[in-house]
């Protein structure tokens, strides 16, 4: 993470997308399922998620990804 996005308690669905180089549509899409923790705020899709909730997302995803990688799930 950049460092200024790592001084942040909360951060926006563009900063995560940003830090993440994916759409916005992609980190919307694990808030609305809970697989990425976040806190609507206000007016409809304003969210904020955590700074640590990424990194856990981000840890649950290798581990995921390692899973299924051991289980000969993901093609070469």
């Amino acid at each position: 993470m950049p460092d200024e996005i790592k001084k942040l308690r909360f951060l926006t669905v563009e900063q995560v997308a940003e830090d993440l180089n994916v759409s916005e549509v992609q980190v919307r899409s694990p808030l609305k399922s809970g697989d990425l923790k976040g806190i609507q705020i206000g007016g409809r899709n304003v969210w904020r998620i955590g700074a640590s909730d990424v990194e856990d997302y981000i840890a649950e995803a290798y581990k995921r990804t390692a899973e299924r990688i051991a289980a000969g799930d993901l093609p070469d």
